[in-house]
């Protein structure tokens, strides 16, 4: 029995049923479904169209809200905030902007989760180079090929470094090399402890990958458990040998038919056709000399590598940095620059803009800059000067009503 705080997504009897406008029952998409994805394996969904698939996953993103039963991921709600925060999600179709370039997708993500700048440009530099898509990162989203596409929405769903990704047709337009490729990275992520749950029509993906799969039909689970348990034949046995030549052959088959045991097939084993074609493609890429075609991918981003609850390297760097040294504070009444002594003049910081207007507007003194020579007796002049202007003036006001 699994610990549930290993558990991350638990479903009991969940249930999402559409109806029509009349509130009849138009289609039970999902009935009665109760599963257990546990923390770091790969979990595989699998089913022919309209089993039930994306309705499951989109339960799990909250997107839809399920008619009846209950689900949990990491113990929460799945419209829970914070859980939202530990989620990577890569929907079948890449739904991106497509006038933004590489750069400014995982930018607008990456604020979306308020990641500051400098962690934002050093997360796309990382995620770019992992997808391959270094040499396209300022082309334009909208000029991408399927694959492309798939590789970018890949990005974007590691972006946060989520603790549960969730996938759905991956490799869905990609080339059988870039498949490869990605199905390596699928696998490398779960080597570093991410959960993952993984919805595909190709039955090779979920083989190379899942730890267990959820096979679905008509909304319902009909079967569950690891690849060892669905896959393997219990009543046949199968030995592989060096070729033998048709006397031993005999034998063998002799002696086996004195045991009672009937031979159903004699056969040379044969590899799968994506091994052989990935082994032919490689090896003519090793006798070509001129560019590759294909788009190679890069290590796997370095902060995608940290396990939850340590710290980056670049955090401990910037605890560990010593503090800035203070700038020494200049002694009140000394002039910064000359050094007087006490009781000098000290120019003051100049007037706010919106004061120097105000002064403008009112024609008072306060538009003068307040320095140490305003302070004097002298500075008064001016205000004599206007008084016995406006002095003069009443003066030839009233001679002229004498005269009149």
């Amino acid at each position: 029995m699994a610990n549930e705080q290993d558990v991350v997504v638990g479903t009991v009897g969940l249930s999402k049923t559409f109806r029509d406008f009349w509130l009849r029952e138009k289609v039970a998409a999902v009935h009665d479904l109760t599963i257990s994805v546990q923390r770091g394996e790969v979990y595989g969904l699998l089913g022919p169209n309209g089993s039930g698939k994306s309705t499951t996953l989109k339960m799990i993103l909250g997107l839809m809200f399920p008619t009846a039963g209950r689900l949990a991921i990491f113990g929460k709600g799945p419209r829970d905030v914070a859980t939202k925060r530990r989620l990577g999600f890569l929907p079948e179709e890449s739904y991106l902007y497509p006038f933004l370039n590489a750069h400014e997708t995982l930018d607008y993500y990456g604020r979306l989760f308020h990641q500051d700048r400098s962690e934002r440009k050093r997360r796309t530099g990382m995620l770019l180079d992992m997808v391959g898509l270094s040499g396209a990162a300022y082309r334009r989203v909208g000029e991408y090929s399927k694959g492309m596409q798939r590789r970018i929405g890949m990005a974007q769903a590691l972006i946060n470094d989520p603790d549960l990704l969730i996938l759905d047709e991956p490799t869905s337009g990609m080339d059988p090399l870039a498949a490869r490729q990605f199905k390596d990275l699928i696998g490398e992520l779960a080597r570093r402890g991410k959960t993952i749950i993984l919805s595909s029509h190709l039955l090779a993906d979920m083989e190379d990958l899942c730890d267990r799969v959820a096979i679905l039909f008509a909304g319902q689970l009909r079967s569950e458990g690891t690849l060892e348990e669905l896959l393997a034949r219990r009543s046949l046995t199968q030995i592989t040998t060096e070729r033998l030549d048709g006397d031993t052959l005999s034998q063998l088959m002799a002696v086996l038919a004195r045991a009672g045991k009937e031979v159903l097939s004699v056969e040379t084993p044969k590899d799968k056709l994506e091994t052989l074609f990935l082994r032919i493609i490689h090896d003519a890429q090793r006798q070509r000399t001129s560019p590759q075609t294909a788009v190679n991918t890069g290590q796997l981003a370095e902060f995608l590598r940290a396990t939850p609850g340590q710290p980056e390297k670049q955090v401990l760097e910037e605890l560990l940095a010593p503090a800035a040294e203070p700038k020494p504070e200049t002694p009140e009444g000394v002039s910064a620059q000359s050094g007087q002594a006490q009781g000098a003049a000290v120019e003051p910081p100049p007037a706010p803009a919106s004061q120097e207007v105000l002064a403008e507007l009112t024609d008072s003194p306060a538009r003068q800059t307040p320095t140490a020579q305003s302070a004097s007796p002298e500075s008064a002049q001016p205000m004599q000067a206007d008084q016995a202007v406006i002095d003069e003036l009443l003066g030839k006001d009233e001679k002229n009503d004498g005269r009149a």
